[in-house]
């Protein structure tokens, strides 16, 4: 399938135009969930519906930047289907593929570069998820209300 969804808010607009590109560029089928400008927007209304196509399996990932990344992991982390890992340092980046089989990379737009962000999406992109002892972990991370 290899499409991607993206979203921002304002201060990770320039960072997710750069990473459209050089997604696209990799042959990726790119989903942007906005915020379309540099003009101050609120992050969850790009994270719910950029959440809510992961779990419907219209997109088969997601990158989402914020300013910190720590907001929009937060609200993309309350859709059941959402595995959102902040990540910073490439080690982060396959940690939470390879062991959390993260679904969504959240990227800190006002700490990294734009070439960072780049290099942070390819691993995480790569990096397959490892199975074994880490499956039954992450079937635990879904709230059951049964």
């Amino acid at each position: 399938m290899n499409r991607i969804g993206i979203a921002c808010d304002h201060a990770g607009f320039e960072m997710k135009e750069f990473l459209i590109g050089y997604l696209k560029a990799q042959g990726y089928d790119i989903h942007d969930f906005g915020c379309y400008s540099e003009e101050s927007c609120d992050y969850p209304d790009a994270a719910h519906p950029l959440a809510i196509a992961v779990e419907k399996g219209e997109v088969e990932t997601g990158v989402a930047l914020c300013g910190s990344a720590n907001g929009i992991s937060m609200t993309l982390n309350k859709h059941q289907g959402v595995r959102a890992a902040i990540c910073w340092r490439r080690e982060l980046a396959e940690l939470a593929r390879a062991h959390n089989d993260a679904n969504v990379i959240s990227i800190p737009a006002r700490f990294i570069t734009s070439h960072e962000a780049a290099e942070l999406v390819r691993i995480f992109l790569e990096t397959p998820f490892e199975g074994g002892r880490h499956t039954w972990r992450v079937a635990k991370i879904p709230v059951n209300n049964g």
